[in-house]
């Protein structure tokens, strides 16, 4: 069969149901082969290539199957990096096909920059950023190729791989064979059980902090159970605050953005239980040290190489994979009992409950309020990302997608065309600000095309606000390139959506809950929206952590009083 034709119906078999690419010349064969196959699996035009390789994010993260995005060569295969970056840094199972010239015209033994047209080395580029990454050089390595490919992507730490394929191998014959499928065992750890069991046992005041390792697994049911069943507190990355849903337990995410509750109960532990979490600087601060100073620290992680930057010189590290590591949480019975130290969690959370309110944290409320139960949530990076986080109320079911670790303005709104698809086209809410909102702006056709019903959400304050903020607090207030002041200026969304045709509205952050009662139905019907929040220019994010501060001590910094009674609980 041909090659490009074996490639499409090797997706089909992995379940993958959409893929996401822009045309070019060295990949028409493949998209030929889709258009053959089109009752099977759709095959989406993005308008950019960063747009589909966000989307193949997004769709492997609701889905849980590998996402899949394909480009021609040269600058279509570049686009695709900023994607590619973003789900090596996150973890996220994805598969990037790009077209390359014709193996006669390759460079390859000669010294030249080019010889092929648009002829670009992208597997050499993407190396550092991929699990795997190869040069498909003849058909009959094409099925051994793709095996590999959607093996290194779904397995230990997930991530992308990508495979770079000759105009002419797509077109070539191949003759596969059938490749049988492992199995693979789980088995219960007696070591890790004993371990945890001896320090649970031995712990006061435990805590968990819970990662994105078990957002992509899938696993925070499990986690939440284990939590419930020895009430035992627990915290997250803000990657991951929404696994473990409305559990009581759950205290927020910890780190230089995160919640003044989260950040205290981390502080006043004596155990650490780290599932699937890098525990970064963003997380506990620059000075690690600091962090937890009285607590024991135990760190599961399945990459060996996170383990390698320790928090504590003395913690316990243990490499192993979320599978097994639930087989052995369901095996260890603590002696201790917990009820005091939740007590004090409590406390902390009701002294703390309203310290940081604000007009856009209420806005925040009254927004996730009109998102129902079960919805998936895109952010953007910046305020809107860390609002979403600190202020969004989940709802049980709610999944909330972030640009996590590579942090890429404009992810929200080709990954919510990514998980809208994969959710069987339901509803999708994308939040995002100004800044990000036109990084990708062009994929607003896409959702008109397609009459996707994505939900944006554009929090528009007319200023890079978390750069902004920075000028303030370091370069005393000279806001260079990020207030029109500056340099820096953001169009109507709401008029950008009409000429779209996509419904829009705009309204002042001051008078959403208005205007709910108006647009509720737009808020859940089968077709896109977009609201634009006007919010005032000097915005803020709090708390906040100034550099070098231990995690609870965040700005603008508590009354000394309030914090000492904390600290002293």
């Amino acid at each position: 069969m041909k090659a490009s034709d074996y490639i499409v119906e090797y997706l089909i078999r992995k379940g993958i149901t959409d893929v996401f690419g822009y045309p070019g010349g060295m990949v028409t064969q493949l998209m030929d082969s889709f258009a053959r196959y089109s009752d099977r699996i759709a095959a989406h035009v993005t308008y950019h290539e960063q747009g589909a390789a966000f989307a193949a994010c997004g769709y492997a993260q609701v889905s849980g199957k590998p996402g899949v995005a394909y480009a021609t060569s040269g600058p279509g295969a570049t686009n695709l990096i900023t994607g590619i970056c973003n789900a090596y840094f996150d973890s996220i199972p994805t598969v990037f096909i790009t077209g390359q010239v014709n193996t006669n015209e390759s460079k390859s033994g000669y010294g030249v920059r080019q010889r092929g047209f648009q002829e670009t080395d992208i597997v050499s580029m993407v190396k550092p950023v991929t699990k795997y990454a190869a040069y498909v050089e003849s058909p009959e390595k094409l099925p051994e190729y793709l095996d590999r490919a959607f093996t290194e992507a779904e397995s230990g730490r997930m991530g992308p791989a990508l495979l770079d394929i000759p105009m002419n191998i797509f077109r070539s014959e191949i003759y596969p064979q059938s490749a049988a499928d492992s199995v693979k065992t789980i088995s219960e750890d007696p070591s890790i059980t004993k371990i945890l069991t001896d320090a649970l046992s031995c712990s006061e005041r435990p805590c968990l902090i819970i990662g994105n390792g078990v957002k992509i697994t899938n696993t925070g049911k499990q986690i939440r159970n284990f939590l419930e069943k020895y009430q035992i507190p627990a915290v997250t990355s803000m990657i991951a605050f929404d696994v473990l849903g409305n559990t009581s337990l759950n205290y927020g995410f910890l780190g230089a953005y995160g919640t003044r509750t989260a950040n205290f109960i981390a502080a006043k532990s004596d155990l650490i239980i780290s599932i699937g979490s890098r525990l970064d600087i963003r997380q506990v601060g620059a000075k690690r040290e600091n962090f937890a100073p009285n607590a024991r620290i135990i760190r599961f992680d399945v990459d060996r190489n996170e383990l390698s930057y320790p928090v504590h010189q003395d913690e316990t590290q243990i490499c192993t994979d979320m599978d097994s590591l639930m087989v052995s949480l369901e095996n260890i019975a603590p002696t201790q009992n917990y009820g005091q130290w939740i007590k004090v969690c409590d406390k902390i959370r009701s002294i703390l409950r309203n310290t940081d309110q604000n007009p856009i944290s209420q806005m925040m409320n009254t927004l996730s309020k009109a998102v129902p139960r079960d919805a998936v949530i895109t952010t953007d990076v910046g305020q809107n990302q860390v609002w979403t986080a600190q202020s969004f109320l989940l709802k049980e079911g709610q999944k909330v997608l972030f640009s996590g670790g590579h942090g890429a303005m404009g992810y929200a709104l080709p990954a919510a065309i990514g998980a809208c698809y994969a959710c069987g086209k339901a509803p999708v809410y994308c939040i995002t600000g100004d800044g990000g909102m036109q990084m990708n702006i062009q994929e607003l056709q896409f959702i008109a095309r397609e009459h996707l019903p994505v939900k944006i959400i554009v929090l528009n304050n007319n200023a890079l606000g978390m750069i902004r903020h920075f000028q303030e607090m370091y370069f005393e207030g000279r806001y260079y390139q990020t207030k029109p002041q500056g340099g820096y200026t953001a169009p109507s969304f709401s008029k950008i959506a009409d000429v779209y045709g996509i419904p829009s509205r705009a309204a002042s952050f001051e008078n959403i809950s208005d205007i709910f009662d108006e647009i509720s139905t737009c808020f859940t019907d089968k077709e896109p929206y977009l609201l634009e929040v006007l919010i005032d220019r000097d915005t803020y994010v709090t708390p906040k952590l100034e550099f070098g501060k231990p995690n609870q001590d965040q700005e603008p910094l508590l009354d000394r009083p309030i914090y000492n009674s904390i600290m002293s609980l």
